[in-house]
């Protein structure tokens, strides 16, 4: 049985951040516009991302939070839709907000209120969405491009593909967008998962075990690259702020420090502390600035178990450069299953960094995730999805 066949504008396919801000702002445009998504529901990323809270952007978005092989491609698109633009539209839509930390905004009640925002955009634009609509195929020939569908054939001299990455495939990531791509002509910088823990194995393991829910500040570095933040021991490795961010700067067998006193001067207290508390542990030392259990443990792997008292100059400066400059051997990641983007993509040399479009189709268009272009945790992929979206959206233009 044939399907039956619609025309439109601009096919999007995919239902997530970038792909309802693009059709909702091209439907404002008065293109006919169309989402197609494969799940049940969209915006499941944004419903489950900032604990059920979004944090939807960064105030202080700027092109040093990214990384893809092009370090220049994404400052056009990051340039023309700030962080205050879409701070603007939630505004509108009366929906409160807060800075959590480092220009972290997030809403004050729900993400679905994001999500709702979204839709309402995309019903001012007569923007219809399908969801539980898989895509089997695409062609393309010089009238535009095919999508066949289970639920029939949509036609439309333009595609954006906003399909995500393949992080957190329980959310319904796939690598479709990949596979559309390459189809097409298009180069893959290779992908991985990132801002993801970071899993231990053997000794390293064994050192943390009994250790998880243990939570400290820490500054993580790896590659010449440093991130100050919560650090969390878990069952299987270590997670937390900082961890997730230096995951995208490190890969297994590069070399990674953690200082656990950042900003202190681990000698000069270790002095002070002889001087005041000169009969007590050095495990009871240490636990004025250190969780307690992780003291005592690092009293038992390397520190030893000596009174103050019995502490020499030289066990001061050996004891403060290892607080400094923790060596941490991890094994690998926890993977996509965790990962909140997914490092590498569509190659961004044969798309254009103004619109978004492909160097190689007329009318085929990247957005988001997708693309060789990722943020730091913290708002910032958030703001790649409403900018690159923005940009792809107006250079749209009716069939």
């Amino acid at each position: 049985m044939s399907s039956p066949e619609f025309q439109y504008d601009v096919i999007v396919i995919g239902g997530g951040a970038a792909g309802l801000f693009c059709a909702a702002q091209a439907g404002q445009r008065g293109l006919r516009a169309i989402v197609l998504e494969h799940s049940n529901k969209v915006g499941k990323k944004i419903l489950m991302s900032g604990g059920g809270r979004c944090n939807f952007t960064n105030t202080g978005a700027s092109p040093a939070n990214y990384i893809g092989a092009n370090k220049h491609f994404h400052k056009s698109a990051l340039a023309r839709y700030t962080p205050w633009h879409f701070i603007e539209l939630v505004s509108q839509h009366g929906i409160a907000y807060h800075e959590k930390e480092l220009g972290q905004l997030f809403c004050d009640e729900s993400s679905k209120l994001i999500v709702a925002m979204l839709l309402s955009e995309c019903e001012k634009g007569g923007v219809p969405i399908r969801t539980h609509c898989a895509v089997n195929d695409v062609t393309h020939d010089s009238n535009g491009f095919t999508v066949r569908t289970s639920q029939g054939d949509f036609r439309a001299p333009q595609l954006v593909c906003a399909t995500g990455g393949l992080s957190i495939p329980s959310m319904g990531a796939s690598g479709f967008g990949y596979q559309l791509a390459t189809q097409f002509g298009h180069a893959l910088q290779p992908r991985r998962a990132g801002l993801v823990p970071l899993t231990l194995s053997g000794l390293p393991l064994q050192q943390f075990e009994g250790l998880a829910g243990v939570a400290l500040p820490v500054e993580a570095r790896a590659n010449n690259v440093s991130f100050t933040n919560a650090m969390l021991i878990t069952h299987r490795g270590v997670s937390g702020p900082s961890i997730l961010q230096i995951s995208n700067y490190w890969q297994p067998g590069d070399a990674l420090t953690l200082d656990l006193l950042p900003g202190q001067d681990a000698q000069a207290l270790l002095q002070t502390a002889r001087e005041q508390q000169l009969n007590a542990e050095l495990r009871t030392v240490l636990s004025q600035w250190l969780p307690a259990r992780l003291a005592v443990r690092l009293c038992e792997l390397h520190f030893g178990q000596k009174p103050m008292r019995q502490l020499q100059h030289a066990d001061y400066t050996r004891i403060a450069n290892h607080l400094h400059a923790y060596p941490l051997i991890a094994s690998g990641t926890e993977g996509y299953r965790t990962a909140e983007v997914t490092l590498g993509g569509v190659d961004t040399d044969s798309v254009s960094s103004q619109t978004m479009m492909s160097n190689h189709i007329e009318g085929l268009y990247f957005i988001g995730e997708v693309l060789d272009v990722t943020g730091w945790l913290g708002g910032y992929n958030f703001q790649w999805a409403w900018a690159s979206a923005h940009a792809a959206a107006s250079a749209l233009s009716p069939a």
